[in-house]
């Protein structure tokens, strides 16, 4: 950086330091630092004086009987003060405040995040986030907003604890940091401000009360690296910045702005925020492309060992040991319990696809485990999502596995826990999940739902679309909440009069799996596999398809198109009177398919309605969902 600037604040912080000192604090040659000091007071911004020091420290007026005799040694010395022209200008480049951005789910430290934000993880017995506030006050800075989203309530105590300030950012979700420091432009501008990440831990408090220019941290990362390498003039200002290189200083741990390079800043982050494509952008992103357009930004050089980034919880293990033993994860200490090994010995653990009921994750028995039997060997946890109590009934679940098993058509489990539906299954090396787009895997698929439907199985509970609709309905009112569609009491008839033509036609009865989007099909090396069997129950086999076919948003000429391939499955494997058909004709089929297709979209229109009480969001999917059912009242005129 500047170094002449950042050497006028160290003079401030530590007025009786050498010139030697100074050198040994701001990395300076002690040439350089006499030029800096020379320009600075012929430029009016400091001056000499003469005081009395005890070993380059100004004299204790206090001193004990007991310190030494070099210690009480006093010798004359020059020293230097700020004029009040250079006071003015530290006070001109005083910090005013911090944002910490903490917003995002952190996937690669599951699944303690899936109890706890990252930031609020503890190293050494201390949360990440109150480290870094505790240095901000130790110089001076209470101006403190911290940018929350995922589990935003956890966050809350700050408030009373530190006296900080909580900015919800709503597109936390499904935008990147570009969206979180958008949503925090108005509570940065006029300052001069750090940006923290509230996941970074940094050994030595390197913040101050003063900065006299706009920096981001540096670390030097040897050999090849996937970091954002730093292209730097030599005096140290940045001047490009590309992602990955070799032997560079990257982009790592904290950032300073002053308020003029912000202001020059904002249009661009204000721009790229409302172009199309910039939602996985970060803040980072819009910096590079701009850099030549905006005021000098400088690297801050950090020594090794300063500034830690935890990439997953291995590396959190390696530096601290407290996470070897115990993570403080339910998750982590239910497979613990399983596999009978220590928590160290659960390793490569990866964030899979979030469902839209449950979150999962897949994680590996370490190849030396005292686990001989599944040393080496990968699976999958699955952790019930918010608020699954009142919509699935696990019970119900364990049994369907139990009652299937000798289909052989679902993944191989090791632990089911009927109370709260946590589940560990095999892993499937090269599995795919299925696509509806290629005719011949919508054949596969179909070729398993009718070995469900014909296998005679039975349950003693029911998928009601009549009743799941009353239960979404009632549990989206309760204590006072209210369903978002603004035309819903107006549908309510036409879901009666839908619901009748359905009952109406007799329908056969069979297992189904109800949840059977292309997602819940898994191609193994074994066959295909059907997963999550959360809503299955007794059901016109219809249903099956139905719910297949608006996973997939598929139109209704299309859903035609996949009860075809059912039926082609069926004559494939000379099932003469498939189940499904119980005396109805074609053409009663397609009619009874659209009305499902209507109905289940309502049902799960309730069920996001639910959901969103709960603060998920799921995008368009809810709208799509009550569009099936307006459409299907249109196409049989009901």
């Amino acid at each position: 950086m500047n170094s002449c600037a950042i050497l006028l604040r160290n003079i401030m912080e530590n007025p009786d330091f050498s010139q030697r000192q100074l050198a040994e604090r701001t990395g300076m040659s002690l040439g350089k630092v006499n030029r800096c000091l020379k320009d600075w007071e012929e430029q009016g911004y400091l001056k000499k004086t003469n005081e009395s020091k005890v070993e380059g420290r100004s004299v204790m007026h206090n001193a004990t009987e007991k310190q030494s005799h070099a210690e009480k040694r006093i010798k004359k010395g020059q020293s230097r003060i700020l004029t009040e022209k250079g006071k003015a200008f530290l006070e001109a480049n005083k910090v005013d405040a911090a944002l910490i951005l903490a917003a995002g789910f952190g996937s690669r430290f599951v699944p303690l995040t899936y109890e706890c934000p990252k930031g609020l993880l503890e190293v050494f017995g201390e949360r990440m986030v109150e480290r870094q506030i505790k240095q901000l006050h130790e110089v001076g800075i209470y101006d403190i907003t911290i940018v929350v989203g995922y589990l935003k309530e956890k966050f809350d105590y700050l408030i009373d604890a530190y006296g900080v300030k909580l900015l919800y950012n709503p597109e936390y979700s499904v935008k990147n940091t570009l969206g979180t420091l958008y949503h925090a432009r108005k509570a940065m501008e006029g300052k001069n401000f750090y940006i923290l990440s509230s996941d970074n831990w940094m050994r030595e408090n390197m913040y101050h009360s003063v900065e006299p220019l706009s920096w981001y941290a540096a670390s030097f990362m040897e050999g090849e690296t996937k970091e954002w390498v730093l292209h730097c003039a030599k005096d140290g200002q940045i001047k490009s910045v590309e992602v990955g290189g070799e032997n560079a200083y990257c982009m790592y741990g904290p950032v300073f702005l002053k308020k003029e390079f912000f202001s020059a800043f904002l249009p661009y982050l204000v721009e790229y925020y409302h172009k199309p494509g910039t939602e996985d952008f970060y803040w980072e992103d819009v910096l590079r492309l701009t850099l030549k357009h905006l005021p000098p930004i400088y690297r801050n050089e950090q020594k090794d060992g300063q500034i830690y980034e935890f990439e997953n919880l291995e590396e959190l293990r390696a530096f601290d040991e407290k996470y070897n033993h115990s993570s403080g994860s339910e998750a982590m200490e239910l497979i613990s319990a399983v596999f009978h090994i220590p928590e160290c010995e659960i390793v490569k653990l990866r964030c899979l696809k979030a469902g839209m009921t449950n979150q999962s994750f897949l994680f590996r028995i370490h190849k030396e485990s005292r686990n001989k039997d599944y040393a080496g060997k990968d699976f999958i946890c699955r952790i019930p999502g918010v608020g699954t109590g009142k919509l699935i009934n696990r019970k119900e679940e364990e049994e369907i596995y139990r009652i299937v098993k000798d289909l052989h058509i679902t993944e191989e489990l090791l632990y089911f826990n009927p109370e709260n539906g946590y589940k560990i299954s095999r892993y499937y090396e090269e599995a795919r999940n299925a696509d509806f787009s290629k005719q011949e895997e919508r054949r596969a698929c179909m070729k398993q739902l009718l070995k469900l439907h014909e296998g005679k199985k039975t349950v003693g509970h029911p998928f009601s679309l009549r009743e799941g609709l009353a239960y979404y309905e009632a549990i989206c009112l309760e204590g006072g909440g209210e369903i978002p569609y603004q035309d819903y009491e107006k549908i309510k008839p036409d879901r009666e009069k839908m619901l009748s033509f359905t009952e109406k036609s007799n329908p056969p009865l069979c297992l189904c799996h109800i949840d059977a989007v292309q997602d819940n099909f898994i191609f193994t090396k074994e066959g295909v596999k059907m997963i999550d069997w959360e809503y299955a129950g007794m059901a016109d086999p219809l249903l099956d398809i139905a719910m297949g076919a608006i996973y997939s948003y598929m139109d209704f000429q299309e859903a035609k198109g996949l009860l075809e391939d059912y039926l082609l499955a069926a004559e494939g494997e000379k099932v003469a009177e498939p189940l499904l058909l119980h005396g109805r004709t074609k053409e009663q089929l397609e009619k009874l398919l659209i009305a499902y297709m209507g109905l289940s979209g309502l049902l799960w229109s309730l069920w996001c309605a639910y959901k969103m009480r709960k603060g998920q969001e799921f995008g368009e999917y809810s709208l799509k969902m009550l569009r099936y059912f307006k459409e299907a009242k249109k196409t049989l005129g009901l």
